[in-house]
């Protein structure tokens, strides 16, 4: 059972700005291109930033009010500092959050949550660009025809029947240990496009209760 990385869902054509961009060049790009953000690299396409719409609207928010104050907080003190930004070097997000090439889907979306971005460059193993991910790429998987979910299923999945519907799996019939059953569920869940698995296996033995020792007299 193949497992689905960031190289099969990330658009590979990406448009990126320098740290020594104008706050208008900027501007420009985003509203041009129809995008929210761009990974900011350097002359040898490594990527250090990501300046986005929210970077920028700093200098709206905070218009008039660049200045810090004694009781800001790390962050808002931050927000201050790109309000007064005129290059992407004092407007961008750093370090940034980064995708290795090969990196699963569902750690590419842990990735997002845990640094809460929207997007994830793709590197490799130099952290030279190669791409982009979104989060409607990564939910671009649940577009899946059912029959291809079928199959990769059926591929990590033996001895059981498959059926999907709509990226539901249904499987049934009939093994011999419950554990056996339960680990079918496991791995038809972890196929990309799979909503949920309605598990309707029987087994013979539940081997999943603990076998208690006689007592000793």
């Amino acid at each position: 059972m193949r497992t689905w990385t960031v190289d099969d869902v990330m658009t590979e054509a990406v448009t990126t700005v320098g740290p020594e961009a104008s706050y208008r060049e900027v501007v420009d790009l985003l509203i041009g291109r129809r995008i929210s953000a761009m990974p900011v690299v350097d002359d040898s396409l490594r990527v250090i930033g990501v300046v986005s719409e929210t970077d920028l609207l700093r200098k709206i928010e905070y218009a008039g009010d660049e200045r810090p104050r004694l009781f800001d907080g790390r962050r808002r003190r931050g927000e201050r500092a790109k309000a007064t930004g005129g290059t992407v070097a004092g407007l961008m997000t750093a370090p940034p959050v980064l995708a290795v090439s090969g990196t699963p889907i569902a750690a590419a979306a842990r990735l997002m949550d845990a640094g809460n971005v929207k997007r994830l460059p793709v590197v490799d193993a130099a952290d030279r660009l190669i791409g982009i991910v979104t989060r409607s790429d990564l939910l671009k998987t649940h577009l899946r025809p059912d029959d291809e979910i079928r199959d990769d299923v059926r591929s990590g999945v033996t001895g059981v029947d498959v059926e999907v519907r709509d990226g539901v799996v249904t499987l049934s019939g009939r093994v011999d240990r419950a554990s056996t059953a339960d680990a079918a569920d496991l791995l038809a869940r972890r196929v990309p496009g799979v909503v949920t698995v309605v598990q309707e296996i029987h087994w013979v033995w539940d081997d999943r209760r603990p076998i208690l020792p006689y007592p000793i007299a």
